[in-house]
């Protein structure tokens, strides 16, 4: 993943899968350089897999996937991605960050998939850079890092390093290593191979964009930003420097629901991820959302998700 374009070839990069990783974005990165050695008839990338221990490693979807190395005895490589998913923070102790910082010590670069970037941010190696995760994900790591630069792109590839938000989003950031490696040509043909859409570019956000409306766009970003404090609709009508029922006109015309609701359910999904992803207990994980009660936020999580809280922690 490196931006210097007279690498070698083979091209070494290393994954390090962490407990419940995404199986898809994984895969999504290293099918294509796959694809590639095949079509040129030549080894251009190698990659190795790497585990905390060396015993195979078991995915978000339940499947267990096999490593090369553990931490202790892993060779460097040009390039390291870091793959998480859920609970990317409860892998974390000081002997994988002390690995991590001696990584980039020695020059390899760094680089995240889908949550990859809490790990690297914990580990401080994510200063001065732009970084993108997956988009559920990116308010908590916002509030997490406030001096990190988090953007809702594909992928971002920048000299210090390199990071994706997950999913196909994978096939993008190593079609963009191809290209920059071996040329457009070749990235063309394997995309094709792929059926991949040509259209997508780092830039690109990760979502539908909402309606282009600047107003609605501020109105939801200040949701975003009040979620464990969740602002009041007059006053969130205020900040925008509109009336209530314009602010009300505006949600109904481009969202088809109310300001009330939609703030709602920008709180609840949060919620969600935070079950999800993190260890906080049902209660912090409401106050975290705005809600004093976990009898109040048991009784909206279940509408809005169809199930309470824990029975969703019961499915993890």
């Amino acid at each position: 993943m490196r931006l210097t374009p007279d690498v070698p070839a083979p091209e070494r990069i290393d994954f390090l899968l962490l407990p419940r990783f995404a199986m898809v974005a994984f895969f999504s990165a290293v099918e294509p350089l796959r694809i590639a050695n095949r079509i040129r008839g030549e080894t251009l990338f190698e990659w190795r897999l790497i585990g905390r221990d060396g015993e195979p490693v078991v995915a978000s979807n339940g499947m267990t996937l096999a490593v090369d190395h553990a931490l202790a005895d892993a060779p460097l490589a040009p390039s390291l991605a870091v793959c998480a998913s859920f609970e990317p923070e409860a892998t974390i102790d000081q002997t994988l960050v002390d690995w991590l910082r001696e990584r980039a010590a020695a020059g390899c670069r760094l680089g995240g998939m889908d949550t990859g970037c809490f790990v690297l941010a914990t580990a401080g190696l994510l200063d001065d850079q732009t970084v993108t995760l997956h988009w559920e994900s990116l308010p908590e790591f916002r509030a997490r890092f406030p001096g990190i630069d988090a953007v809702e792109s594909l992928y971002e590839v920048t000299p210090e390093g390199f990071s994706c938000a997950g999913g196909s989003s994978s096939i993008d950031m190593s079609l963009d290593l191809i290209q920059r490696r071996h040329g457009l040509p070749l990235a063309e043909q394997v995309r094709d191979q792929l059926l991949h859409d040509q259209g997508r570019r780092p830039a690109s956000r990760q979502r539908d964009p909402m309606p282009e409306d600047p107003t609605l766009h501020r109105a939801l970003a200040l949701m975003d930003a009040n979620l464990e404090a969740p602002l009041e609709i007059r006053r969130l009508a205020d900040e925008l420097d509109l009336s209530w029922r314009r602010l009300d006109r505006l949600f109904a015309r481009h969202l088809g629901t109310s300001p009330q609701r939609a703030y709602l359910a920008r709180r609840l999904d949060h919620a969600r991820r935070l079950l999800q992803e993190t260890r906080h207990s049902v209660m912090d994980v409401a106050v975290a959302c705005g809600f004093a009660s976990a009898s109040s936020f048991t009784r909206a999580f279940r509408q809005r998700h169809g199930m309470t809280p824990s029975e969703l922690r019961q499915l993890r």
